[in-house]
């Protein structure tokens, strides 16, 4: 080796390994918005087998309550209403978002929060009333596909609920800024997509599980 290279190294100043990649890249939007339509399809995908699940089991009583036994329709047509306004906010929240008004903005996502705190708030009181009645998820196989299909349903909403947030922070730190665009129209998809959901879940398990038990 020359000793001119190593009088070269030795005069280099020193510079420490890098792990990984400091220089943040951008991301094409329709990129972005493809793949996470490539998402709900597979969620769809997950919810269709569920929905088949439960048309299967629905009469499947085991000698134990059925849906005209446990369901207040009553109740369930006001969360329905909760989750469809949550809906409402989401979009006045992008009408602000595309007006560049971000204290709108957080107002209206805090909303569409809150309305969504209380929709899992009113499940999970039916869940509560019903296992105290005895209609467990153990119960009988309509009650198991029942608080399967519903359950994940609720736990979509719920991260979806996390996911407002940590978005609600990100645009009070960094603003309107490309990536939080992207990121809130990918939480609209998701949030109408949950409301889909939900009106086959009200019409199918609970609308036309009463009318024929």
């Amino acid at each position: 080796m020359s000793p001119h290279a190593d009088v070269d190294t030795l005069d280099r100043p020193y510079a420490p390994p890098s792990f990984y990649v400091t220089d943040e890249h951008e991301h094409a939007e329709g990129a972005t918005l493809l793949g996470f339509w490539l998402y709900l399809m597979s969620d769809s995908l997950i919810f269709g087998v569920l929905f088949a699940t439960f048309g299967v089991l629905v009469h499947r009583y085991a000698a134990g309550p059925s849906p005209r036994d446990v369901f207040e329709l009553p109740l369930l047509g006001l969360n329905t209403a909760i989750l469809l306004f949550s809906s409402i906010m989401y979009g006045l929240a992008m009408v602000e978002v595309e007006k560049q008004r971000r204290g709108l903005a957080l107002f209206w996502l805090g909303v569409t929060g809150l309305f969504g705190l209380s929709f899992i708030s009113v499940e999970l009181y039916e869940f509560h009333g019903m296992i105290m009645d005895g209609a467990g998820p153990t119960r009988s196989a309509f009650l198991s596909a029942f608080f399967t299909l519903v359950s994940t349903h609720g736990t979509h909403v719920t991260f979806g609920i996390i996911w407002l947030v940590t978005l609600m922070v990100q645009l009070r730190i960094h603003g309107f800024t490309e990536a939080n665009h992207r990121r809130l129209m990918c939480l609209g998809m998701f949030w109408h997509f949950l409301d889909v959901v939900w009106i086959g879940v009200f019409t199918v398990v609970y609308l036309i599980g009463v009318l024929t038990s």
